[in-house]
């Protein structure tokens, strides 16, 4: 019965052990803990990026007048550009030494730029570039992540795999959830919060989440310090004698399996989970200034209200992870992430704009209250306080769509209804395509080592974070909503074409080679 606990995982993994499977009950006991300080890792690597995703247009507009929505998605890409670079580095570096050194070098390095982001407000002049340093640094911490999935396929046997992975991604999306529910909490602190002297910190809204983020590194730290080990399994469960193993538990003692990998599997994998994690960042990056912009939200608003609707697409992501174990055994692994992928396509179709109802403009609130001046002046520093010629105390926020944006004088509003059906369509494909592909990709890779192509998966999917926040940020603010949406349903459509192409080949080495029925 203590062996039957100790292989029934966090979120109901199965144990799935095999008669082969040459390890001790004790063994496998911290086999599985491992996997467990894995998980939080995993967890809280996703609340460093969610926990302030929802404040950093405001809190950009706030410390640096000079920064537009163009800037931001440099801030949101730069997150994922410094993923993107360090996660085949990591992955190098735990294929050939223990998997420890670069967990606590990528999460010491994020506690850092935690703090840096906390202090971003404090300098004179330049702040935005500042921001754009933390999150790269904080970025360049979150590489870390294909060191989490390397790991976890490399400790956990063919029939363990899927809900293992299925896991990661559960608790990955634990992070969404409440890194914008905490971010919605903090709203209560304020923009101006409280100033404590003695360390020069303005503790408000847009900092307290940073400094979380700070305390709950630590303690990933010390749980990697005490309960972490290392250990790696066969496609049936059996101890390797790996490099990465330097414990007195390791010495058994199975030999890679031979045979080439499927090329041809892995590239396409990795274009897929690069589209799925592409819309997802358009999903996240386009919510501040969306709402902003169709429904006339101030900054706080726009916190709190998306910080709330972000935390309820995370809950749907959860009970999509639990419920995707079961669908995969019953349909297959293939099927699931081709309905993923449609599902999500039709939750960008539905937010393309329709009818004739117009935004508000946000001009409109200026120009009763102020010296006429030429439009495109409207957003100067020093002609805001010029035209407006109200007194110094004089708080007003301008809200609505930027007359700037030119699009905003055509294009007709996005429903409310639009974009909560949409939210909801995302939270239920993008999950199942998360964690298919990364599934299939491990699978597809088979026992042989793979830090390195986890790197490679990972800084897929940080590129497509990168170049996912650039991309809205440029066509929405130049062309508006229908091109930026009606680009991304394109996309994924080619995305289909390529599973559909492909789809034979995307099965597990073992299966390929006729090791595993």
């Amino acid at each position: 019965m203590a062996l039957q606990d100790e292989s029934s995982p966090l979120l109901g993994d199965a144990a799935g052990r095999d008669g082969n499977m040459m390890e001790t009950i004790e063994q496998h006991r911290r086999r599985w803990w491992s996997i467990r300080v894995m998980y939080l890792t995993m967890f809280l690597s996703s609340i460093s990026f969610s926990i302030v995703i929802t404040s950093i247009w405001p809190y950009l507009q706030k410390i640096d007048q000079t920064a537009d929505a163009s800037f931001l998605g440099w801030i949101i890409a730069s997150y994922s550009l410094g993923q993107m670079v360090a996660s085949p580095l990591f992955g190098l570096w735990s294929n050939y030494r223990p998997r420890r050194e670069p967990l606590l070098a990528s999460i010491s390095l994020s506690v850092a730029a935690s703090c840096l982001y906390s202090y971003v407000h404090v300098p004179a002049s330049h702040n935005k570039y500042y921001m754009l340093l933390a999150r790269t640094l904080l970025g360049i911490g979150a590489g870390n992540v294909a060191v989490v999935r390397s790991y976890v396929a490399g400790a956990t046997s063919l029939s363990e795999r899927t809900s293992a992975m299925a896991n990661v991604s559960a608790f990955q999306a634990l992070g969404f959830i409440l890194g914008p529910a905490f971010q919605a909490c903090f709203t209560l602190i304020g923009e101006k919060g409280v100033t404590l002297a003695v360390v020069n910190l303005q503790l408000n809204m847009y900092t307290a989440p940073a400094l979380l983020g700070v305390l709950l590194g630590i303690l990933n730290i010390i749980l990697i310090v005490a309960k972490y080990r290392e250990y790696r399994v066969d496609e049936l469960g059996r101890l390797y004698k790996s490099i990465n193993v330097q414990d007195e538990d390791s010495d058994d003692l199975v030999q890679d399996a031979q045979g080439s990998i499927d090329q041809v599997a892995v590239v396409a994998t990795n274009i897929l989970f690069f589209v799925i994690l592409f819309a997802f960042a358009i999903f996240e990056t386009i919510a501040a200034p969306l709402t902003m912009d169709m429904y006339a939200w101030t900054r706080t608003q726009a916190v709190f209200y998306n910080g709330i609707i972000l935390a309820a697409v995370g809950v749907e992501s959860v009970m999509v992870f639990l419920a995707v174990k079961i669908l995969s055994k019953k349909v297959g692994e293939r099927p699931v992430l081709l309905g993923g992928l449609l599902i999500v396509f039709v939750g960008f179709f539905i937010l393309l704009p329709w009818g004739k109802q117009l935004p508000k403009i946000q001009w409109a609130d200026l120009k009763n209250s102020s010296v006429p001046k030429p439009l495109h002046t409207i957003y100067d520093p020093d002609l805001q306080v010029t035209t407006t010629k109200l007194p110094s105390n004089h708080t007003v926020e301008p809200t609505g769509c930027p007359v700037e944006q030119s699009w905003c004088l055509y294009t007709p509003v996005i429903y409310l209804a639009q974009y909560l059906t949409a939210d909801i369509l995302v939270g239920l494909g993008y999950p199942l395509g998360h964690v298919m592909s990364y599934t299939l990709y491990s699978k597809i890779l088979g026992p042989k080592p793979q830090g390195v192509y986890m790197g490679w998966l990972t800084a897929s999917g940080s590129g497509a974070r990168t170049l996912g926040p650039v991309f809205v940020s440029q066509i929405y603010t130049h062309l508006g909503p229908r091109w930026a949406f009606g680009l991304i349903c394109g996309i994924i459509l080619l995305a289909t074409a390529l599973l559909g192409a492909v789809y034979k080949r995307l099965i597990p080495f073992s299966v390929r080679y006729g090791l595993i029925e």
